[in-house]
């Protein structure tokens, strides 16, 4: 098969994008690199010539909002008799706080962008989809695990953008329900990083998420760790959340393939989380334990929009897709340190 994987030179596409050339697919990735690194893919044809993996990566730099570009894209598949089998969608912006101070951008790059992209799909026939959604469309809610049923409220814009997609399969799958193979999984807290080191998470500026600045912290980018609230009513009073092995998230994509090719028609929507909650206190110890580094924090006042806890129910996964997340805690952490202390600087 040959995957086109947008945005696949991010944290999330990278990893999904190695995982798919070792496994044997050809990979045609298209990236803006507005909020990622072209090393990245050096990196990723440097591993599959060591490797000795012939699977053939291709690499486009444009936007998905350019419709003339997808058009090229998909008619010189066909030419070159190498067609599109399926997409792999998680182009486009991700900040949650940036999208309350852009929210026009965001609808621009995430909702339009998606639509050209099915636009462009449906006029080629392809008709596999797997899309990059995300917890946040569940809005302010501690009620857990969350299952896929669960109330869609989103709080910011972010999460609007995706639930505004997530209602254009619906519309799409109910017109042409014959056609469309549609996966949107729900991502929760991908974290961790490649056991190679090879490739990890690289924020740019400040991470905006508690596993990248705890290892910026190790390293000694960032001075200390906030802790948003330590009177939560959890276990030990620290916020509780689901983290996941990136590299168990990528799997979760290839057995999203599997499903699919199985299928004459479908839509689903799939949490992918671990589906444990830990808490920001466990977290910590548990990255000291597994790595050696003392991690200096400081308290600080809750955030609006926090909750308590939140984490997945994972159990439609495990029976759609025959997929549970493998890799523990400990692995998550010293993973994430390898990429760390031999990136220290990330793709720079």
């Amino acid at each position: 098969m040959r995957i086109l994987l947008t945005g696949g030179s991010g944290f999330i596409g990278s990893h999904i994008a190695l995982l798919l050339l070792e496994r044997g697919f050809d990979v045609l990735i298209l990236d803006s690199f507005i909020n990622s690194s072209y090393n990245v893919i050096y990196r990723i044809e440097n591993y599959l010539d060591n490797k000795k993996i012939n699977s053939k990566l291709e690499t486009v730099v444009g936007d998905i909002r350019n419709k003339k570009l997808l058009n090229n894209i998909f008619s010189d598949s066909i030419k070159e008799e190498k067609p599109i089998d399926a997409v792999i969608h998680l182009a486009g912006l991700k900040s949650v706080s940036d999208s309350l101070i852009n929210p026009l951008h965001y609808w621009d790059v995430n909702v339009l962008g998606t639509l050209n992209l099915l636009l462009t799909m449906k006029e080629f026939e392809c008709y596999s989809l797997i899309f990059s959604s995300s917890a946040t469309i569940y809005g302010l809610s501690d009620t857990v695990p969350m299952a896929e049923d669960h109330k869609i409220s989103p709080i910011n814009p972010y999460g609007q953008t995706k639930v505004a997609i997530e209602n254009m399969f619906h519309d799409l799958y109910n017109s042409n329900i014959n056609f469309w193979k549609i996966c949107s999984l729900r991502y929760f807290n991908p974290v961790g990083a490649h056991p190679s080191g090879l490739i990890g998470e690289d924020p740019i500026g400040n991470p905006n998420n508690l596993f990248p600045f705890l290892t910026q912290v190790a390293i000694g980018r960032q001075k200390l760790l906030k802790v948003f609230g330590d009177n939560w009513d959890t276990k030990d009073g620290s916020g509780i959340r689901d983290y996941i092995h990136i590299v168990d998230l990528a799997e979760g994509h290839l057995a999203c393939i599997d499903y699919l090719n199985s299928k004459d028609a479908c839509l689903e929507f799939i949490n992918l989380g671990s589906g444990k909650g830990y808490s920001v206190f466990q977290i910590i110890r548990q990255f000291e334990l597994s790595t050696g580094c003392q991690i200096p924090f400081s308290i600080q006042s809750r955030r609006d929009g926090d909750v308590a806890e939140c984490y997945a129910d994972i159990s439609k996964a495990r029976k759609l897709l025959g997929w549970t997340p493998l890799k523990s805690l400990d692995q998550i952490c010293i993973d994430g340190w390898n990429w760390q202390m031999k990136n220290p600087n990330g793709y720079s």
